[in-house]
């Protein structure tokens, strides 16, 4: 089974892997890291929405084009042994499909 083609990668849902809390390898869980929502009473938030306000313009310019065609997708792996979570540094790809375990 192909894991990777053009820009599509499949990965596993549980991966044998280092765990830096165990300080060994286990199993770690793999889910795929979502931002979490603005919270609006945040003091960089604040100071956003205050500056949008009003009859001026937008902050900053709206971009006409897009640079980067993919976006970094960041894997979230929990440990099975401990529970720790952290996060897989982030690779550019249009797609990833998360799947059971290939034996």
């Amino acid at each position: 089974m192909k894991l990777f083609e053009a820009g599509r990668m499949k990965v596993p849902n549980v991966i044998r892997t280092y765990c830096p809390k165990c300080k060994t390898h286990t199993e770690h869980e793999v889910m795929l890291y979502k931002a979490g929502k603005r919270r609006t009473l945040a003091e960089g938030q604040r100071r956003y929405l205050r500056k949008q306000k009003g009859y001026g313009s937008k902050r900053k310019p709206e971009q006409k084009r897009t640079a980067k065609v993919t976006k970094k997708m960041v894997l979230k792996l929990r440990c099975k042994v401990c529970g720790y979570t952290y996060h897989k540094e982030g690779i550019r790809l249009k797609k990833l499909e998360i799947i059971e375990k290939v034996k």
